[in-house]
């Protein structure tokens, strides 16, 4: 997957992380799209030491730690900036 590519799956992993957790938490795009990023990343981290894939692929596994792990950021994104 290319750098758009991660970056638009970065973006969807953050807007279906921010609507598991509710609230905006005064996040704005950008904010969703590095944590979704970062979600991203440890999605396809957690894949590749679990042996399903690569980073830069896209898989069910990783994509649903991604999500986890983006909700989890955004949760403690909320709660840093006193949003509950």
């Amino acid at each position: 997957m290319g750098w758009i590519g991660f970056l638009v799956a970065g973006l969807v992993i953050g807007a279906l992380a921010r609507l598991f957790r509710g609230g905006t938490g005064g996040m704005s795009l950008l904010a969703t799209l590095a944590l979704g990023v970062v979600g991203a990343l440890i999605g396809g981290l957690v894949a590749n030491a679990l042996g399903t894939g690569s980073i830069g692929e896209l898989n069910v596994l990783g994509f649903v730690v991604a999500v986890v792990a983006a909700a989890l950021l955004v949760g403690g994104a909320q709660a840093f900036s006193g949003d509950r």
